[in-house]
Formats: C-alpha cells, sequence, structure tokens
C-alpha cells in the first residue's frame, strides 16, 4: 500500500519539537529532505529544540535538511519560504501544517485578542500553506497537504468546555475536506491527521497537565501515521480524516505498547499501568 519517502521533500511547520519534529526524524530516515519550518531559531529557556538543532538530526538519520525561520501567520514570508525550499531541493512534494496555537478556555472568558491568535496560527496559516505550496505541489508526482487536525465530532460534550478552539480545529479539517474536492483533478491529496490518545508534547504538559504525560503516547505514533499517509499514493487517498491508529492499522501494525510514554522497562498488563487517556475530541 506505502512506498519509501526516500528523495521526497516535505515542508514541515511547527517542526522545531514535538510532533513536527519527530514527523521530520522519521521521514529523514527514510531519505526525505525537510524543511524544518517554525518560529524556534534560537533556544527557549524552557523547551528543548530549534529549527537548527532538528536540522542536523534530520542530517544525521540521513535525509536532507533546510531549517527556515517562519511566523505562519505571515503571508509573505511564507511565500517566500516555500520559494526557497524548492529552490534548495528542486520542488515541494508534501506540506504538513502542524504548527498550532491551543488555549481550553470557553468562549465567555476568552480574550478576542487570544482567539485571533489561535485562528491565524491554525486555520489561517492551513490555507496560507496550502495556496504558497499549489504551484509546487502541482508538479510533484505524488502531491500531499496533512493538516493536524481532528474528525467533526459534533457531540455536545465537544463543543461546550473550549469552544474557540474547538472551532478553528474544525476549520482545519473542513479546509482539508474542501480542498480534496477543489484539488482532486490536480492529483493532489489533502487529509487531515489527529492522534487517538494524548501525545507526551510540551503543549500536553503546559496546557492540559502533567498528570498526563505518564497516559499518554509518544509523538513517534503520530510521526509514523504521517510517514504511511504521505507516502500512498495521493490520487487513491485524499479528502480523509484520519485518527493514527486507522493509519497504523491499515499497515497491519496493531500492538502499540511501545509507544506509550515512557514505554522502556514498563509492564503493560492488566493494573500495572495507567489508561491511556484518549485525545480532545475522540470518543472510545
Amino acid at each position: 500500500m506505502s512506498t519509501s519517502l526516500k528523495g521526497r521533500t516535505i515542508f514541515i511547520t511547527g517542526a522545531s519539537r514535538g510532533i513536527g519534529r519527530q514527523i521530520a526524524l522519521t521521514a529523514a530516515g527514510q531519505g526525505a529532505n525537510l524543511v524544518i519550518a517554525a518560529k524556534s531559531e534560537t533556544p527557549h529557556p524552557k523547551l528543548p529544540g530549534t529549527i537548527h538543532t532538528v536540522a542536523e538530526e534530520v542530517r544525521a538519520r540521513g535525509g536532507g535538511a533546510l531549517a527556515l525561520k517562519l511566523d505562519v501567520r505571515d503571508d509573505a514570508a511564507v511565500v517566500e519560504a516555500m520559494k526557497v525550499a524548492a529552490d534548495a531541493f528542486g520542488g515541494i512534494d508534501a506540506v504538513v501544517a502542524n504548527a498550532g496555537a491551543i488555549r481550553l478556555e470557553p468562549a465567555a472568558t476568552l480574550e478576542m485578542k487570544r482567539f485571533d491568535l489561535i485562528h491565524a496560527v491554525n486555520v489561517r496559516a492551513l490555507l496560507a500553506l496550502a495556496k504558497a505550496a499549489l504551484p509546487y505541489l502541482e508538479a510533484s508526482s505524488n502531491p500531499h497537504i496533512l493538516s493536524m487536525s481532528p474528525p467533526l465530532n459534533l457531540q455536545p460534550h465537544w463543543l461546550k468546555p473550549h469552544i474557540p478552539y474547538t472551532v478553528t480545529k474544525y476549520a482545519m479539517t473542513l479546509l482539508c475536506l474542501g480542498m480534496a474536492e477543489e484539488f482532486r483533478d490536480k492529483g493532489i491529496a489533502v487529509n487531515a491527521l489527529w492522534p487517538r490518545t494524548t501525545i507526551a508534547t510540551s503543549a500536553v504538559m503546559f496546557e492540559v497537565g502533567a498528570h498526563y504525560m505518564e497516559r499518554s503516547r509518544t509523538p513517534q505514533i503520530v510521526a509514523d501515521a504521517a510517514c504511511l499517509l504521505l507516502a500512498r499514493p495521493a490520487r487513491a487517498w485524499t479528502g480523509g480524516t484520519w485518527l493514527d491508529e486507522d493509519i497504523l492499522r491499515q499497515d497491519g501494525r496493531v500492538d502499540f505498547d511501545s509507544y506509550r510514554n515512557g514505554a522502556d522497562g514498563r509492564d503493560f498488563t492488566a493494573g500495572a499501568a495507567p489508561d491511556l487517556a484518549l485525545d480532545l475530541f475522540v470518543d472510545a
């Protein structure tokens, strides 16, 4: 079902840490060229990783790397970054819209300037990236756009608690579904991917709570699913809203214990480890 990413050029936003970084490293292991696009050009006092450290890791894994400082809210910068990336590697084959902003706060109390930020980084950036990449994707033999956004779940218990954030993530998925149809004749796949469980990242640590870390999986599970999806034939695999487990099961993988955060040396027999926490917008 899948082929290798060898020689493919993948542009990833928010790639200096977390899920974006792991997608870059996993694709690099297959010989892909990675454009590491993020704001983190210099070290953060509390968070590890910059675009430059990830680029070094990518090269160590056997991939090509280009580190680009990018604010996805800047349209001109997005257009220029795509051009620089295409010039460096001779084209662009895939775009992963991974950069995201989160604030789990209800509508009554969220400040509008915070909503503007979340909307700009999540929804608007996806559209800006897709538009800027379109000329290069049209020239690719297997072009993909991948959004890190969830299947649409309109159950009231997901609409009530933090609808400003929720609506931006759902809007990303709606953009994917619409662009999948708009770009279908061009042979460009557009899909949304989301983790079934919480993922051990700094976003979970600071926004959801440190106690979720031991109930989470590592970013590797999302990275493995993303790379499998990006390697599939674009014309046959478009317009999907996937959970990471969906993609892995289609590839014949059914044992996910190794993806648990801190899995090394852990006993996963009944009662030996806390239950995994389902991610936002996912019901059992």
